[in-house]
This record gives C-alpha cells, sequence and structure tokens, in this order.
C-alpha cells in the first residue's frame, strides 16, 4: 500500500471521529449543555450543513495545487474542532460544528482525485476505498475512544482528540503526498459545472441523499435505541460502536474491490436495497438485543459500501469539475445526515420510541435504490 494514500486516509480519520463521535456522545453532550436529545441531535446536522458550504470552496482553489489544498483544509479541522472542545454553551458549540464541518466534502473532492492519479489505472476504486478507510476505522477506534472519553471524562475530550489527529493529518500529507498536477481548466469556471447539465450526477446525488439519509434517521439515534429498546447496559455501548465501525470497515475495502471488478452503480444499487430491508428488519427485531447488534453491523456496512462506487461515478460523470462532482458527493452524503438526524427525531418528539426512527428511513432507502437502478440502466448498461 502507497503511503501517499495512508496519509490522505488519516483525512478522513479525524472527519470520521469528528462528524460519527456525536452519535455516541450525543445523550452527554445534552445532559451536560441541558437540552433535549433530538435537541442535541441537530449538532449533528450543523456539521452536514458545514460540509455543504463548504465543498463549493473548490470552485475558488481549482487552480491552486492539489497538495496545498489539503493542506489548508488540515488546519481548518483543526481550528474547527478546537473551537467545538472549548465552546462553553449550545450555541457555540452549534457554530463550532459548522465550521468543522467546512473542510469535510472539500477534503474529499480533493483526496478522491488525488488518490487515483496515484493509483494504477485499473485500480482507481479501490485506492479510493483505501483514502475513505480512514473514515471507517475512525469509527471502529476513534468514535468508540472519544466514546469511552465522554463517558468517563468529558464529552470535550472527542474533539480534543480530533484536534490532535489533525496535526498528523498535516504533518503525513506534507512528509509523505507527492506534488500531483492541478487538473486541466476547462472551460474556466463556468466549465466546472456544465458536468451538471447531465442526468447522470443528479441521480447518483439524489441517491446518495436519500440512501445516506434513510440510514441516518437510525444512527443518529442509535445509541438510545440501544440501551432504551434493545435493553444492552450503558456501559457496553462503546462495544457495540466497535461493531459498528467494523461493518463499515468490511463494507468499504469489499465494494471498492468489487466497483472495479464490476461496475460501481451496480454494486452502489444493490447495496442500497440491501440497507433498505435491513432498516425495516431494525424497526420490527429491535427489542431483540443480539439480532439488533447483528443488523445494526449490516447497515453499518451498507453505509460505507456505497461510498467508493458513489465518489468513482461522479468523477467519471464530471468532466471538466471532476474535483466538484467527487466533493458533491459529501455534500449529498451530509444533506442525508442532516435530513436523516431532522426526521429521526420526529417520531421521539411525537412520544414514540426510538424503533421508529429506522422504519422513517427505510423509504428514503429505498427510493434511493430505486435511483440507482435507474442510472444504471441509463448509463451503465453498455459498459
Amino acid at each position: 500500500m502507497k503511503k501517499s494514500l495512508v496519509a490522505l486516509a488519516f483525512g478522513t480519520l479525524g472527519l470520521g471521529i469528528a462528524e460519527f463521535v456525536m452519535m455516541g456522545i450525543l445523550p452527554d453532550v445534552a445532559r451536560s449543555l441541558g437540552v433535549s436529545i433530538p435537541r442535541a441531535g441537530h449538532l449533528i446536522s450543523a456539521y452536514a450543513l458545514g460540509v455543504c458550504f463548504g465543498a463549493p470552496m473548490l470552485t475558488l482553489a481549482r487552480r491552486f495545487p492539489l497538495k496545498g489544498i489539503l493542506l489548508a483544509l488540515g488546519g481548518l479541522i483543526f481550528v474547527g474542532n478546537l473551537c467545538a472542545a472549548l465552546a462553553p454553551n449550545y450555541g457555540t458549540l452549534l457554530a463550532a460544528r459548522f465550521i468543522s464541518g467546512l473542510p469535510h466534502g472539500a477534503y474529499f473532492g480533493v483526496a478522491s482525485i488525488v488518490a487515483m492519479k496515484l493509483a494504477d489505472e485499473r485500480h482507481g476504486s479501490e485506492a479510493v476505498s483505501i483514502m475513505i478507510a480512514g473514515m471507517t476505522v475512525a469509527n471502529l477506534f476513534g468514535v468508540p475512544l472519544g466514546t469511552a472519553l465522554s463517558s468517563h471524562i468529558s464529552w470535550r475530550f472527542p474533539f480534543l482528540l480530533v484536534v490532535c489527529v489533525s496535526l498528523l493529518i498535516i504533518y503525513y500529507i506534507w512528509r509523505w503526498v507527492p506534488q500531483v498536477e492541478s487538473l486541466p481548466d476547462r472551460g474556466g469556471f463556468r466549465g466546472q459545472f456544465r458536468f451538471l447539465r447531465s442526468g447522470a450526477p443528479w441521480l447518483v446525488l439524489g441517491a446518495t441523499v436519500l440512501g445516506n439519509g434513510g440510514i441516518f434517521c437510525w444512527y443518529s439515534y442509535v445509541s438510545p435505541l440501544l440501551t432504551q429498546v434493545s435493553g444492552f447496559p450503558q456501559e457496553t455501548v462503546t462495544a457495540l460502536m466497535i461493531l459498528a465501525g467494523f461493518g463499515m470497515v468490511v463494507g468499504n475495502l469489499v465494494s471498492g474491490r468489487l466497483s472495479d471488478r464490476f461496475q460501481p452503480g451496480h454494486v452502489a444499487a444493490c447495496t442500497q436495497g440491501v440497507a433498505a430491508l435491513v432498516l425495516l428488519l431494525i424497526y420490527a427485531l429491535a427489542p431483540v438485543g443480539w439480532l439488533t447488534a447483528v443488523l445494526m453491523c449490516g447497515c453499518t456496512a451498507c453505509l460505507f459500501a456505497v461510498s467508493a462506487p458513489q465518489q468513482v461515478l461522479l468523477v467519471r460523470h464530471a468532466p471538466g469539475g471532476e474535483m466538484l462532482g467527487a466533493a458533491c458527493v459529501q455534500i449529498a452524503f451530509n444533506l442525508g445526515n442532516a435530513l436523516g438526524a431532522y426526521c429521526g427525531g420526529l417520531p421521539m418528539e411525537h412520544g414514540l420510541s426510538f424503533r421508529y426512527p429506522a422504519l422513517v428511513g427505510a423509504p428514503f432507502a429505498l427510493v434511493g435504490f430505486v435511483l440507482l437502478l435507474g442510472f444504471c440502466r441509463r448509463y451503465e448498461r453498455g459498459r
């Protein structure tokens, strides 16, 4: 494995902890700041909205060296999470979470292009999956560590953990990532948006919003689901989050290899269909603890099994705007996160139990599956 890809994975490691640790520490944050759990869930949405605002900044940075852009984004990760760790109240933390999300989509956009340039021609999807692997490792080790730090010390320590990781991001990108030539400027500023005239990117982006939104309806409130519905003790949540992270690692790496052997659109569509089914099973079987744990692992595997193929599809179908296209996947992903965190919280606001977010999410995932089927029929049939 190339060290440069490992360096890129450190970036997604830090971003993964920053994004996903909030699911595990949500009750601690709500208790400390004196807000309800559904209102604390808006901190997840604030990060997601930061991603949506930050990714379009790439249109202004297209002519800069790609390595320099990655280093600047590493610095922004440091600043955002330091502000979150020091936030004195809910409003400040909400703003800090928005700042923390700004570099997320932009980093994925640039790092996807760099990874594909550094890889062999026939292993582009696998290279992207290695870059994304940092985020899955974050869920396997970083998020459970952050959850444990929050439970035993303070919810501020997970953000300090990301601050430390951001320093490693800057160092390893500086040492291990070579200078990569900037993308050719095809048509100037307007040319970067020309790919949006095609239907292909819109189908993939729509599927990403709805598919990931469906999973995040459930995953945003996975901690109270496990403890209050499935009957797991609070002290087992860390181990269960490790299990969820294991599913993400396996799903991401397997889909990366499959997308190089088969058509990435078909891999993504099949995965999305499985996710819709698993969400229904989680709703139906939530009181059965061990089955819920197994289904959780399967659902998180689906969550990241679509990541690498979706990144590759947007790069392929965004001529002249490859970097923006790859970043748009993260905009769609986090719009789905924000939508899911909001819609998933609605049943609890009306007095229903924490099993209902999975039921709310299943139709979203099903529509995402239908959109990907439409993409495959129209754009991948002859490939």
